[in-house]
């Protein structure tokens, strides 16, 4: 874990994992219990937090990929894209991000 903090690649694919899990307990956990419990409660504290998280993610992948000259069409936007789809980003982290040389 240490090893991962060192580098703007490790920071990318932990904050990919918290934002894929906050993504996760946001639409199958706080959102079922907000319409079928009537209590929004979880989906205003996991709201935020999520979008803190997915904000981070885009911007620490747009860096990403700067310093890694990441070509746009070919890598970029498959990362993007993976933080709007549920499981996208433990799948970007295991075909893409794990085999980025730091």
């Amino acid at each position: 874990m240490k090893n991962l903090l060192k580098t703007n690649i490790g920071r990318l694919r932990i904050i990919a994992f918290l934002e894929g899990l906050s993504l996760l307990i946001l639409i199958f956990i706080a959102v079922p219990i907000k319409y079928f419990q009537h209590n929004p409660a979880m989906v205003k504290s996991m709201g935020p937090i999520h979008g803190a998280l997915f904000l981070l993610f885009v911007f620490n992948t747009l860096s990403v990929g700067v310093e890694q000259q990441w070509k746009f069409k070919a890598i970029t936007w498959k990362v993007l894209l993976a933080c709007i789809i549920p499981f996208g980003t433990f799948y970007i982290d295991h075909k893409i991000l794990s085999k980025v040389v730091a």
